[in-house]
Order: C-alpha cells, then structure tokens, then sequence
C-alpha cells in the first residue's frame, strides 16, 4: 500500500507533525479539515499524508476522517464507526463531520490566530459559533447524508449541484477521465487535486471568517445597544416592540439570538423594524417568526396590504406612506415621523 506524497519541499520539515486523512475521493469535510488545522502554528508545515494505511494512521500526529477513531486527547478524529453521535454542543442536532469535528476542538484557536484576536476575547466565541452555524454545519450534515428537509416533505423543489460539498467533489477525476498509469505520477495526480480541493474549502470559509468579523459582529454590537434603549425616547413602543435605526444595520441575523440573550419576554419581543432606506425614505419592516421564515409576527393591517402612496395615505390618515407589500411583511413612507405612525397604527390594529 502506498501512501500519498507531497512535493520535495513539504517533505523537508521542522518538527513531527503529521497530518493523515484517507487517500481515494475526496470530499469537502477532510478538504476543509486540513486547511483548517494548517492555519495553527503547530501544524502549518506539518507532513500530509492520504492514505489507509492502519500502521501510518496510527503513527500520524493527528488524524481526519480516517481510522474508526475518535479520540481528541489523541486527536484522532473519525466520524464513520458505528456509535459515534457527536454535534458541536447540546443546542445543534447535525452529527459532526471531520471538518466539524476539527472546527468544534481548534475553531476558537483558529478565529484568534486569523484574526489575532486571544482565544478569551468574547468575538472569538461569537464567531466559533457564527462559522460553524453559517458553513461547516452543512458540509457536515451533507457528508453525513442527513437530509435538509424532512423525509415527509417528499421531493425538493430543486436539486442544487453548486454548493461548496459538490464543487469539491467536481475536483475528483470524472469517471472516464485517463489517469497516469504510473503508480506514483498517479499519487501525486491525486494529491494536486486533493490540494485544489482543500484551498477552494479553506479560501471560501476564510473569506466568510472575514465578512463576520468585518460586518456581522460590528452589526450585532448596534442591535444589542438598540434592543436594551429601545423602550426610551418620545417615539417608543413601551413594551419595547418597535426598534429604530436612524442609519441601516443589518438586524434579521442578530435579533433572535439577542432576544434570548437578553431574556426579552414574549410579550416585549419586537414586531417592527423601522430604518431609512437608500434613497431617503423610511421602511417599517415586520420581525420573521425566525431567521429563515417568510410568515412575520406581526403583519401589516390586511387593508393596508398592496395599497401604494396618497391612496394609502387617505385610507390609514397618515401622510407620506409611499407603499405596504401585498404580504404585508413591509411598507415605506417618506418621513421618519410617518414611519413611526404606520408602525404605531400597525400595533394598535387587530387586522
């Protein structure tokens, strides 16, 4: 059995580490694992090896997604024995996959070097989870085969081929695609495009790392501060069900999470958004039941629905109203202040 090579000046190392994951088809969950575990010190020039050799698996420093093992204080981290029922912790129910089984024991250890952050800064934590909520658990429940939908849904109403797992699996060699016949130019074929993969798993997530740490973090310490004001000033709802941006922060990703950060009562939890639009106006715009639902917890009054400008304006008795979607799920007026009489309007209705 041979294993896989790299190349001459990957061979020549400082230190032991040793990297093994299995040799053959590669998928998105090892591809990621590896460039994953390269970001720390410790393993950035470690030796990688593809292979199913029991004998170098058992020598390897650390090992993904090969050898029936999972056993972190020995870093063995396999995901297909039988029994193994590991998520990332007690609120997700996805059964981790090598990459999420890397990214559960080295995540915050990879934020905080990429971002030279200590591992204790509070951000680190947050973005452990956001990564892990935004990217790794899909190719973990994808290499596990664990349906997005439930069996009783039936058929998907699409079939979707371009999702990080099957780009890096269009990488493989197709099926009547020539191969090198000899064995090493072959294991080295193999390698190359192993390498492909782990740089198009690893430059993807990487760039995600970046965008939450950029945008989704500064956009979570405005709504927090938002959430705990927003009973103050002459323009609040005093149970606290309208929150107000003078400028646009992106909310829909935070407010679920804050509410139950916050502890926020049922009765309290915000109904309508209102923030200015870009050209001017202003939106009030209803809070979804969750993050991904189309069915809000408040809609707009039913006869507001799909009426538009002085039409609208005359039917609710509020001047400025430019708009309320036919759903109901969002409407806009020209002035702050008429904003915040549709939203109050809107709490007061029962239609």
């Amino acid at each position: 059995m041979a294993t896989s090579g790299i190349d001459t000046k990957r061979a020549k190392l400082e230190g032991n580490e040793h990297i093994v994951t299995h040799n053959g088809t590669h998928h998105a969950d090892e591809a990621l694992a590896v460039h994953l575990l390269r970001k720390l010190p410790q393993y950035a020039q470690a030796k990688l090896t593809r292979t199913r050799d029991q004998s170098i698996i058992d020598s390897a420093t650390i090992v993904v997604d090969v050898g029936a093992q999972y056993d972190a204080a020995r870093h063995r981290y396999d995901h297909h024995q039988r029994g193994f029922e590991e998520t990332f912790d007690a609120d997700h129910k996805i059964k981790l996959s090598s990459a999420g089984l890397v990214w559960k024991h080295f995540g915050k250890e990879i934020v905080g070097a990429h971002l030279q952050l200590p591992v204790e800064d509070k951000r680190v934590a947050l973005l452990h989870k956001k990564l892990y909520d935004d990217f790794v658990e899909a190719i973990d429940g994808i290499d596990n085969g664990i349906p997005l939908f439930p069996a009783s849904a039936g058929q998907p109403a699409y079939s979707s081929k371009t999702d990080l797992s099957a780009r890096v699996g269009y990488l493989n060699p197709a099926w009547n695609e020539t191969l090198p016949s000899d064995p090493e130019e072959r294991e080295a074929d193999s390698m190359r495009r192993f390498e492909r993969a782990s740089a198009l798993a690893g430059g993807e997530f990487f760039d995600r790392l970046d965008f939450s740490f950029r945008s989704w973090l500064p956009a979570r310490d405005i709504i927090e501060k938002a959430l705990k004001t927003r009973k103050e000033g002459p323009s609040a709802d005093s149970q606290g069900r309208l929150l107000i941006f003078d400028d646009f922060a992106s909310w829909k990703s935070h407010i679920f999470d804050l509410e139950k950060d916050l502890n926020i009562p049922e009765n309290e939890k915000v109904l309508y958004v209102i923030y200015p639009d870009e050209s001017g106006k202003w939106r009030i715009q209803c809070v979804p039941e969750s993050p991904d639902s189309f069915v809000s917890r408040k809609p707009l009054p039913e006869p507001w629905r799909g009426i538009r400008d002085a039409e609208l304006s005359k039917l609710i008795g509020i001047e400025g109203c430019v708009f309320v979607h036919q759903s109901g799920f969002i409407g806009g007026n020209a002035t702050r202040e008429g904003a915040l009489k549709m939203a109050h309007a809107a709490l007061a209705s029962n239609v």
